[in-house]
């Protein structure tokens, strides 16, 4: 039964109070179309164009009342039905169509905002409960009166039990290469748009990468000039925090092309000009982007162990600094053959993957198997490495410390700082590591319950939009995004914190020197001048620089 809350006494005041359009004006009532077929249940048979929302025909209205067909498919509120046919399809009066009262909007938002939010959804802006007005005697709107308490709503159940096999490839995604695989389905290519996430946590992700690898791309290039400045300053053991510092120079630059190429590099056209997710190698700007990404991300790693390992031999094999540059050669084999390796093999088997969050291209989008194999394992196994010869480097400079303190005649005061020094950055690098690992295992930990989820949600929608989508939607069950952002961060937070080792007096020193000797062509006043002496190799008796 309808209750129609009209005050007879103000009836004229309240009708003129009423903000309608110009075109309302011309307004007549209409029986109800074949277009409205939610609303055949309604106690009224004749409606009014333009609308409430200014639409001027059913066909426009039909049109956009269809992104709620899953709603109330689902009966996640008693009153979608009747309120979404009071604000599209409304009562035809002869001084207007008659609004729907704000207590039904409410108990229709509340209803229903649940499971709108759980796939990504926000209560559209042009039907809020703030246009209608209250139910009041003062009021002429339009309520139900036979609505069932909030307790008692329908809830809306997920249909946990989908599986990859309950997915069907639309015929613009197959792709004739088998490499492409998207829920399942082999020959499948993922369309251009965020699975896991929504358009507007997209965008924020993509202005997030570009800020930070901005900021990652600042400090490697300010290390890397202050090494050039002054080449000498840094021998081994400390030279590989250069490398380090420029490969993730070359990993911010991906990053930044990633962010800034809207879809270029992750996505690619097809001959029907439809976007999709690149998979393989066929495209060339994903491939490169990849590469730097990948090659340098693991040739980072190894300069990491690289470091620890001639901390280690210096501090606790009192190696001088011209036996550990000896072994040069080496070092560079290991850092840049192994990475060379892996990238190739990951090349080979087609598996690097587009992202649409960052906009980048990297592995393990797609392939569990990829992911396990080459990151997380690869990762791990470096972390651990170079934490055992840090561990190792650390246990010997504390037993020299003890050695240097029962000798009143030395200066212990040097080691420490430079124990501090080494602690402080051994952390700069292992908690982000950490983190990036702790971030791919969640990843590679959930990400089937992920897609079951998205598989349901693309169930319901289809079903309920004659086999297409309606509009973009997400899995109940879906990614934390805020783990997604820290990934990201994380991946970029070694190089924005590798110029620690440069934040020092000496810097500013080298930079003067510079200045003196190359823009002005001068000898530096006396005071400038410097030497550095590295205190491990000077534990050996040797002086480095």
């Amino acid at each position: 039964m309808i209750t129609i809350t009209i005050n007879l006494m103000a009836l004229s005041l309240v009708i003129s109070c009423f903000d309608y359009s110009e075109s309302a004006a011309n307004a007549k009532c209409i029986p109800f179309a074949h277009h409205f077929q939610i609303c055949n249940k309604m106690p009224y048979n004749t409606t009014m164009f333009p609308n409430l929302l200014e639409h001027r025909n059913p066909e426009e209205a039909s049109l956009e009342v269809a992104q709620f067909k899953p709603l109330v498919k689902v009966g996640c509120s008693d009153d979608l039905e009747f309120f979404l046919c009071s604000v599209y399809a409304p009562v035809c009066l002869n001084h207007g169509p008659l609004p729907p009262c704000k207590p039904l909007c409410e108990r229709a938002r509340s209803g229903c905002i649940s499971i709108m939010q759980k796939f990504g959804f926000i209560w559209p802006e042009n039907i809020r409960c703030e246009r209608y007005p209250d139910s009041t005697p003062n009021a002429l709107c339009i309520d139900n009166a036979e609505t069932k308490k909030p307790e008692e709503k329908v809830r809306v159940k997920n249909k946990t039990q989908s599986s990859y096999n309950d997915y069907r490839c639309k015929t613009d995604q197959q792709k004739d290469a088998k490499h492409y695989n998207f829920m399942g389905k082999p020959g499948c290519a993922s369309e251009c748009d965020p699975v896991y996430f929504t358009g507007k946590e997209k965008d924020f992700a993509r202005n997030w990468v570009l800020f930070w690898s901005v900021v990652c791309l600042i400090s490697t290039a300010f290390t890397l000039v202050t090494f050039f400045v002054d080449m000498s300053r840094f021998r081994y053991p400390e030279r590989p925090i250069i490398f380090l510092s420029g490969c993730y120079f070359m990993i911010s630059i991906a990053f930044l092309c990633g962010s800034l190429s809207d879809n270029a590099i992750a996505c690619h056209k097809t001959d029907k000009g439809v976007e999709l997710l690149n998979q393989g190698t066929e495209n060339a700007a994903c491939t490169v982007d990849f590469m730097f990404i990948y090659f340098f991300l693991m040739s980072a790693s190894i300069w990491w162990v690289i470091l620890t390992l001639t901390w280690f031999l210096a501090a606790g094999l009192k190696w001088g600094h011209e036996a550990i540059e000896a072994s040069a050669q080496y070092f560079h084999a290991a850092a840049w053959a192994i990475p060379a390796a892996k990238t190739i093999a990951i090349l080979a088997m087609n598996q690097v993957d587009g992202d649409l969050l960052s906009g980048i291209c990297f592995v393990g989008g797609k392939n569990l198997s990829a992911l396990r194999g080459f990151l997380l394992a690869p990762l791990f196994f470096y972390l651990v490495a170079g934490s055992v010869f840090l561990l190792a480097g650390f246990v010997a400079l504390i037993r020299i410390r003890k050695v240097l303190k029962t000798d009143h005649s030395l200066r212990t005061d040097k080691l420490t700082k430079l124990m501090v020094r080494i602690g402080i950055f051994s952390l700069l690098y292992s908690l982000p590591a950490i983190i990036v690992i702790a971030c791919l295992f969640y990843e590679q930990s959930y990400r089937l319950v992920w897609d079951k989820s998205w598989i349901s949600a693309w169930l319901l929608m289809s079903e309920s939009c004659g086999g297409q989508s309606c509009y973009h939607f997400v899995g109940e069950d879906r990614p934390d995004f805020a783990v997604f952002m820290i990934k990201y961060l994380m991946l970029l937070m070694v190089g924005i914190t590798s110029g620690f080792w440069i934040w020092s007096g000496k810097t500013i020193q080298s930079w003067k020197q510079f200045y003196y000797k190359k823009i002005l062509n001068k000898r530096p006043p006396k005071k400038i001048i410097f030497k550095d002496v590295s205190v491990l190799t000077n534990l050996t008796g040797k002086t480095t620089i």
